[in-house]
């Protein structure tokens, strides 16, 4: 008969390693996406509906494309890491890394593809 501690018995049933990592990153993610969505409205919507000509002007001017950007990059990067999250939750095996990887890959073709717009509409 094996005498076992609780402390054993819990031993490996769970993750002790990046839990507090992805819950603080979601956090700072979280407040970051708190400030920046307010100005990213308040930022595109003035120049929504505009001609072509007159919205190049607007965004080659640099407070309009970092805060665009800046809200590109943190909204997705938060979305990726709220996707891990949900995916390490509800699936199990080779299903959790496909899924995984999926997510991630979507999420920096969005953030790749989205840059590369703006960064070629500011130019």
């Amino acid at each position: 008969m094996a005498y076992l501690t609780d402390r054993k018995r819990a031993g490996g049933l769970g993750s002790s390693k990046t839990g507090t990592g992805h819950f603080w990153h979601m956090q700072v993610s979280s407040v970051a996406l708190a400030v920046l969505i307010p100005l990213f409205v308040f930022t595109f919507g003035r120049i929504l509906g505009a001609p072509y000509p007159e919205v190049l002007a607007y965004f080659a001017r640099p407070f309009p494309a970092i805060i665009t950007g800046l809200t590109l990059v943190v909204g997705l990067v938060h979305f990726k890491n709220g996707a891990q999250v949900m995916i390490e939750d509800y699936a199990q095996g080779t299903t959790r890394k496909a899924l995984i990887i999926g997510a991630t890959c979507l999420s920096y073709a969005c953030m790749a593809t989205g840059l590369f717009a703006l960064i070629r509409l500011a130019l």
